[in-house]
């Protein structure tokens, strides 16, 4: 008494299609966050860029008027306002904390799906941007004040008299702006980098 068993050979198409199939779909999600890692560098760099021009022009921004008295000597300065010397400390963190994340966002290009490194960068991204953000704001104001005074506290615009000094100061803001919006770009990207497909 002897059985005999037939297997069936499987030749369909779609069953010698389907292992090709699933490897070019998880390598063009690799490709994908490995875009994304690039263009996180590049933003990164950026980002010093704006970050540094920003800390280096308010820290320059003095100015002395040419006249003065026996008594007094008109001069303003980045250092006369703890709201300036504030911006500038934040924007140097900030721009310290940008030049040391540039590795983890090297290692994302290497290894475009390891989520530990694009989670720290997103936390830590966010925190940059708060501290940004922050040294941001007050110096707008304090720019605001300068251009346009406030005739309720009976504060005069300086910015009559000390216009290099204004200039510099507001180009320092316009540059942080610049970099917290390099910042929200960067949280997006990594963000996106972490979604799952």
């Amino acid at each position: 008494m002897s059985t005999r068993v037939e297997i069936p050979a499987d030749t369909s198409a779609a069953a010698k299609g389907t292992a090709p199939l699933i490897a070019v779909s998880g390598h063009g999600k690799g490709g994908y966050k490995r875009g994304l890692a690039i263009f996180d560098v590049v933003l990164r760099l950026g980002a010093v860029a704006a970050t540094l021009a920003a800390a280096a022009i308010m820290g320059t921004s003095d100015q002395t008027l040419p006249f003065f008295t026996q008594f007094f000597q008109f001069q303003a300065s980045y250092d006369d306002l703890p709201t300036f010397q504030f911006f500038v400390i934040a924007m140097a963190i900030v721009s310290g904390y940008l030049v040391l994340s540039l590795p983890f966002s090297i290692v994302s290009i290497i290894r475009p799906r390891a989520t530990g490194p694009r989670l720290l960068l997103i936390i830590l991204d966010t925190v940059a941007l708060t501290l940004n953000m922050a040294a941001a704001g007050a110096a707008t104001a304090i720019v605001y004040l300068a251009h346009n005074g406030n005739s309720g506290a009976n504060w005069l615009a300086i910015c009559n008299q000390f216009g290099d000094f204004c200039q510099k100061s507001s180009g320092a803001v316009v540059a942080s702006f610049i970099a917290a919006v390099v910042l929200l770009v960067l949280i997006v990207i990594s963000a996106l980098a972490l979604r799952k497909h």
